[in-house]
């Protein structure tokens, strides 16, 4: 209809993706703080150096948070503590156990777990062509995480249950992302998340009697990790995230396990089996087929629920037919 106002936000998918990659560094970063200091403590300063850079923000994200209802209060404290801390607490003590590609094994059971957490939460559906995209993407992950995906042995079950609890999280993390993506700027979302996840981090370090002290060798190295594939990638994230259904998101954050392979293989001494070059090569074109196809099509795959303040918003400003 002529003069009809569209007021559907542009996709974002790409953004993630980009936000993904990005966190596709951290093994460049992690892997010689794993190596010299206890996870915990590592995800201590990850969180302490960002809270102080977005110091200035605190107060205004918790006046934006009181504005909130009871399920985006639930929604901080568990993307905070558990898919904040808790989740990189757990992801650090799984690189530092196996082998650079190892723990990418995390990011293939992320996007199962994201799109039926978002079924029950955010009311998203998906039509039967999903899976077009979402069992290439999964099979190409599994491809990449493991040099023999036929033959998979697990020397060591604690880094595997401890890449699944990651999983499990960081899934809960983007679908809550969403949920509050709908209340909240990105800039608050990112704020509430580390200022949280701050105490949680510190409580894990006690628990473990882990020490917070670390040398100035390490500051430089935890500096630009908790700034990189920390703040300005989250950042990125939910401002991304703010338009993109987590059905989606999550299929885009395999972008991760891409950048992350290739550094591996390029600076941390890994190696690449013909399968895992195989897998690679799948995500990549599953990832970028789905954001494509999103973009184009006037049938996406991800059919999103309109919820909360924003949605509201849109009808307040979407000019109604019948009235005309």
């Amino acid at each position: 209809m002529a003069g009809q106002v569209n007021t559907n936000p542009p996709d974002r998918t790409w953004l993630v993706a980009v936000a993904a990659a990005l966190w596709g560094t951290d093994g460049l970063l992690r892997l010689p703080l794993a190596e010299a200091l206890p996870a915990a403590t590592v995800v201590f300063w990850e969180h302490l150096l960002v809270v102080l850079v977005l110091s200035p923000l605190i107060p205004g994200a918790f006046r934006a948070l009181r504005r909130c209802g009871p399920r985006e209060w639930l929604a901080v404290l568990a993307i905070g503590g558990g898919s904040s801390a808790l989740a990189t607490a757990m992801f650090t003590a799984a690189f530092k156990l196996g082998d650079p590609v190892t723990p990418l094994v995390l990011q293939k059971l992320q996007p199962v777990f994201a799109v039926l957490a978002a079924f029950f939460v955010l009311g998203e559906r998906v039509r039967a062509g999903y899976a077009f995209f979402v069992i290439p993407a999964l099979l190409g992950a599994w491809l990449l995480a493991f040099k023999d995906p036929l033959n998979i042995q697990f020397a060591a079950a604690k880094a595997a249950l401890l890449a699944i609890g990651a999983a499990v999280l960081w899934a809960a993390g983007t679908v809550l992302g969403r949920l509050l993506s709908t209340e909240l700027a990105p800039k608050e979302v990112t704020t509430l998340r580390f200022t949280v996840g701050l105490p949680v981090a510190a409580g894990i370090v006690a628990f473990q009697g882990g020490a917070f002290a670390v040398g100035w060798d390490n500051a430089l190295g935890l500096g630009l990790l908790a700034l990189v594939p920390g703040l300005l990638a989250l950042s990125l994230y939910y401002w991304g995230l703010r338009s993109t259904p987590a059905a989606r998101a999550t299929l885009a954050e395999l972008a991760f396990p891409v950048t992350a392979a290739v550094i591996g293989v390029s600076f941390l001494n890994a190696h690449l089996s013909g399968t895992q070059w195989l897998g690679l090569a799948v995500v990549v074109v599953s990832v970028t087929s789905l954001g494509w196809h999103e973009k184009v099509t006037r049938q996406p795959m991800v059919l999103e629920q309109p919820s909360g303040r924003a949605h509201r918003r849109d009808e307040e400003r979407t000019p109604d037919p019948q009235r005309q």
